[in-house]
């Protein structure tokens, strides 16, 4: 089968990768280069790395219309598939294949459509999430799916669930183009849909008033765009791994238990495993702590 592929981050690199290996990908779309890093070089993303590296054509456009969509025309492809790409498709695309677009989902649809799925469920503790492979439409997510698989949220890291949904997103993927035509689609329920806007430096701060699992839910949910932060003896501070402690200590309050740093919340407190100082990078939390010479009794708030 002939496959256009679109896709941009690391989430859609096994998608790119079982295509590869079961159908011919006359070409790969992708986001255009972007300026990362202090020294704002350009660098190319996820999925285009991929695809170089196998020898496939890749397009980077900044709009699919006009000349970009004549082009992926006279690629004739029999169905498009995409997965995190960045762009919403016009119908002058999502009409080219025979078979349609078909799309990846990190969610169980129409629960959770939008940008950031998998941060949303963690921060609204669901023990489940799951992919759809549906097929696009001109609304957000709203097309019918032909596959779910469900995969539990756990206590793992956004980074964490999102691998794994990757994974089993293109094993489901490749499920689902064996089957064409004779797919059957299941379209939405209306009425159980609800949205995953991108998730916020506000929506994973840290705050002394937190639940401490909803605190340790914000440090499992946040991204290096948006970390979890806090002030702590007047030192700002990422935190990138912790877990739940019994340690008694009192909502905003900071002290140190067996050389580990300790944050109080409400209903407890959580260990910082891992931190990353302002301007550094990411260290062990007992590292940190021996540099920073918390006081017994210090006190810690939420970053301006």
């Amino acid at each position: 089968m002939r496959v256009v592929f679109m896709g941009t981050p690391a989430f859609a690199v096994p998608s790119l990768e079982a295509l590869h290996e079961h159908h011919e990908v006359v070409a790969v779309v992708t986001m255009p280069d972007r300026v990362s890093g202090r020294g704002g070089e350009l660098r190319p993303c996820e999925v285009k790395v991929a695809a170089e590296t196998r020898g496939l054509t890749v397009l980077h456009p900044t709009t699919l219309r006009g000349e970009v969509a004549d082009h992926i025309r006279a690629l004739r492809p029999d169905v498009i598939c995409v997965a995190a790409f960045g762009m919403l498709l016009p119908p002058v695309v999502l009409e080219i294949p025979p078979h349609g677009c078909i799309n990846v989902h990190a969610s169980l649809l129409p629960r959770y459509r939008g940008a950031a799925p998998v941060q949303r469920v963690i921060l609204d503790a669901e023990p489940e999430t799951g992919v759809s492979i549906m097929r696009m439409e001109e609304g957000l997510d709203t097309g019918p799916y032909a596959l779910q698989v469900r995969v539990p949220v756990g206590e793992r890291y956004a980074a964490e669930l999102e691998a794994e949904l990757a994974r089993v997103g293109a094993e489901a993927l490749v499920t689902v183009l064996a089957k064409l035509p004779d797919v059957r689609w299941e379209v939405q329920d209306e009425s159980g849909a609800t949205y995953a806007p991108k998730v916020s430096k506000n929506d994973v701060a840290l705050t002394p008033e937190l639940s401490i699992a909803s605190a340790y839910a914000r440090v499992r949910a946040a991204t290096h765009r948006a970390p979890a932060r806090a002030c702590v003896s007047e030192r700002e501070l990422t935190v990138v791994r912790a877990h739940p402690t019994e340690a008694d200590v009192a909502p905003g309050g900071a002290c140190i238990v067996s050389g580990m740093p300790v944050l109080g919340f409400t209903g407890g407190a959580l260990v910082l495993d891992v931190v990353r100082p302002a301007g550094r990078g990411d260290m062990p939390g007992d590292a940190w702590a021996r540099g920073a010479h918390i006081a017994e009794g210090v006190c810690w708030r939420c970053t301006r």
